[in-house]
């Protein structure tokens, strides 16, 4: 296969040149792939991303614990903040390797939340890739990169917090009801539902979010619902 493609985004957006570029092509390869080019195609992304995924909360734990004086709660969840799926598939978005990623056929029309996650497993696996290519040194510099820089924004949003714990916390505090959630509209067929929820505090509406479970819409509600308070009560944070 032509790896050139591979070549100019390790040199352009990574700053290095890989010793053995089929580990980053490898990265970037869907099992789906594997499985329907098995002829041209023998290895996929999963045991890179398992690597990957031990560096990167090595280096999240180890920058945590040398910058911040908190208890192992709060860090644990300051730490799962920066390394969701959402956080890491936002900096695989960020690096623009998308095109290069190979899928299946049927992957490539999956879902946008599908393709997210798939962006995310990327990440890890390269960051996997990075490790065994040129070492733990460059795979720290790539993660303070693309990933601890966020963790600014994390604390000053709040979105390290379970979102509708605290939205309770500010509801209760500010208002003093408890939030209701109410399922506004379900569509789409089963296995693949859409649900929008609306979280209201006494009669007002202070959130609308929109998940594939009522959970996930819930949680976005709730996270809409921290912004209304920060807003109109900027002490709220």
């Amino acid at each position: 296969m032509d790896t050139k493609p591979y070549q100019d985004f390790a040199k352009n957006k990574l700053g290095f040149e890989f010793n053995d570029i089929n580990l980053l092509v490898t990265a970037l390869t869907h099992r789906s792939y594997v499985n329907e080019h098995k002829k041209s195609a023998t290895d996929h992304n999963e045991r890179l991303e398992f690597l990957g995924d031990a560096v990167l909360e090595l280096v999240s734990s180890d920058f945590l614990f040398r910058n911040y004086d908190k208890p192992e709660g709060i860090m644990t969840s300051w730490r799962a903040a920066l390394v969701r799926t959402e956080s890491i598939g936002a900096a695989g978005e960020e690096l623009g390797y998308a095109p290069l990623v190979r899928l299946s056929h049927g992957e490539k029309h999956g879902s946008d939340r599908a393709h997210a996650v798939i962006l995310a497993d990327c990440f890890e696996a390269v960051i996997g890739a990075i490790y065994l290519d040129q070492g733990y040194e460059t795979a720290k510099h790539f993660i303070e990169k693309h990933i601890l820089v966020k963790i600014d924004d994390i604390l000053e949003e709040g979105s390290w917090r379970d979102a509708k714990s605290y939205f309770q916390e500010l509801a209760q505090k500010h208002d003093g009801y408890t939030p209701v959630y109410r399922t506004i509209k379900e569509e789409g067929p089963d296995h693949d539902k859409t649900f929008t929820v609306g979280v209201y505090v006494g009669n007002a509406v202070k959130g609308i979010g929109v998940g594939h479970s009522k959970q996930e819409a819930q949680t976005a509600a709730a996270k809409e619902g921290i912004k209304s308070y920060r807003s109109s009560t900027p002490s709220a944070a």
